[in-house]
């Protein structure tokens, strides 16, 4: 297979047989790690999406892009999916420069997260692959200026994060909101234990934006280490058979009588919280216009 042309069939044997459970952490930490740009993070403040409905936004994020890695881009569900994703993303004033560091954590993350923690690396040909498959839905929600390869994408997220991760207030209670949310899956009283390890596999940049105090070293040592044996056990199971896409993850909780592809995100309205005005008078703007 090619990794340009079948880009996003790659992209889908990578993800869905591959490494499943993988690529579901890594995109957690990909989307939780833009809190720490503050423009980023005060915006879903005051959208109030992952304060006060964090599982739904998470349900919905989750969904919507799978939908296009299950289905592909010319299918009708993903088609759906991106007009969805357009849609949301034109009711708010986004620039393109947060828009495109975002979709370079989709590309960067996985890779980084497989090669330290999954049972293999990623080979040539699924890098490749990934970088085509989020270069092809970047431009499909018409952001700029895309990077050509993953060694740019990977390059202007780290000047990104370097230039702009910070502290800022609101963007802390959407990191909290989101580690309650992470805990919330699991039995209560492992909840704090849960959270200490969460912040165990966080960078020193993420702590620090945050203001979080850091886990010891030797709590550090042992999560990592526990994540790592997973990838190794993983190693020793048979080829799996069957795909798993996100809408098969037991994390996903806002829809157990099913849902269609148009209906899941949010729908602001002007004048609503978290909706500013000024694209009401202008619907085709798209974002940063």
């Amino acid at each position: 297979m090619d990794p340009v042309t079948d880009a996003t069939e790659i992209y889908r044997l990578t993800s869905a047989y591959e490494f499943p459970w993988d690529f579901t952490r890594a995109l957690e930490l990909a989307l939780y790690r833009t809190y720490a740009v503050p423009s980023i993070g005060r915006l879903l403040a005051e959208t109030a999406e992952l304060t006060d409905r964090a599982q739904k936004r998470y349900d919905d994020t989750s969904l919507l892009l799978d939908a296009v890695v299950e289905h592909g881009f010319t299918s009708e569900q993903g088609r759906t999916a991106i007009r969805r994703i357009n849609r949301m993303h034109r009711s708010y004033d986004i620039g393109n420069d947060d828009m495109r560091y975002v979709l370079c954590t989709f590309v960067v993350m996985p890779r980084r997260w497989i090669d330290a923690y999954g049972w293999r690396k990623l080979c040539r040909h699924e890098v490749v692959a990934s970088t085509v498959h989020y270069r092809t839905l970047g431009r499909h929600m018409g952001i700029r200026d895309i990077p050509e390869s993953y060694e740019e994408f990977e390059t202007h997220l780290d000047a990104y994060e370097k230039a702009h991760f910070g502290w800022d207030e609101q963007a802390r209670r959407v990191s909290d909101a989101t580690l309650g949310l992470m805990t919330s899956w699991y039995p209560r009283p492992l909840a704090p234990l849960l959270r200490n390890a969460t912040l165990a596999l966080l960078d020193e940049s993420l702590l620090r934006a945050f203001r979080y105090e850091p886990p010891s070293a030797l709590t550090r040592a042992l999560v990592r280490r526990a994540v790592r044996a997973r990838g190794r056990a993983v190693r020793l199971l048979p080829p799996r058979r069957a795909p798993h896409f996100a809408r098969q993850n037991w994390e996903i909780k806002s829809y157990p009588d099913g849902y269609r592809p148009a209906d899941l995100g949010t729908h602001p309205v002007p004048g609503v919280r978290g909706c500013p005005v000024r694209h009401a008078d202008n619907p085709a703007a798209g974002p940063g216009q």
